[in-house]
């Protein structure tokens, strides 16, 4: 373990940056989240680099410009975790990689979802959208048109364009 500022470049490269596939940045200042992003891409040459925006008026900061590949608001992994806990929705953006320009959306098939009982071939899904996994009992499995959608499923989608609202639209 290495305590100390991570903004500073030494601090990094005694904890292994330039050997480092992934650097996260989750410090609690967007400032330092920055600096660290900018150092570990730029200067450390890591592939890979995640950071958390504390504030959210600085989401627009964390692009590419400031070597982040992938931004992790604050509060985005609390509101689902609480939607989750309180079904306040059935359909959740997890996560969403900038550099790719696509969201990991998911959505879960109850007895009163329109999907429920239909194939996934059945399913009209939005353009640029793919069933990445459905998930049942715990247990991911291959979607397959064949796939009969039954209340408990959850289902990981993956689109470069479609917003939760239309994947919900399609599925609820």
């Amino acid at each position: 373990m290495v305590a100390g500022d991570a903004c500073e470049p030494s601090l990094l490269e005694h904890a292994g940056a330039l050997a480092a596939d992934l650097v996260v940045a989750v410090t609690g200042a967007d400032e330092g989240n920055l600096v660290i992003s900018l150092l570990a891409k730029r200067r450390f040459s890591v592939p890979r680099v995640t950071a958390r925006v504390n504030e959210a008026d600085n989401t627009w900061l964390f692009d590419s410009h400031w070597g982040v590949d992938v931004v992790v608001p604050i509060a985005a992994p609390l509101i689902s975790l609480i939607e989750e806990a309180t079904e306040a929705t059935d359909t959740v953006a997890l996560l969403r990689l900038s550099k790719a320009g696509v969201a990991v959306i998911e959505t879960a098939i109850t007895s009163q979802s329109r999907a429920s009982g239909r194939t996934l071939g059945e399913m009209r899904l939005p353009e640029g959208t793919i069933v990445a996994t459905v998930v049942r009992n715990g247990q991911p499995t291959v979607p397959d048109p064949s796939v009969l959608l039954r209340p408990g499923d959850e289902l990981l989608l993956v689109s470069h364009s479609a917003t939760e609202q239309e994947i919900h639209a399609a599925f609820q």
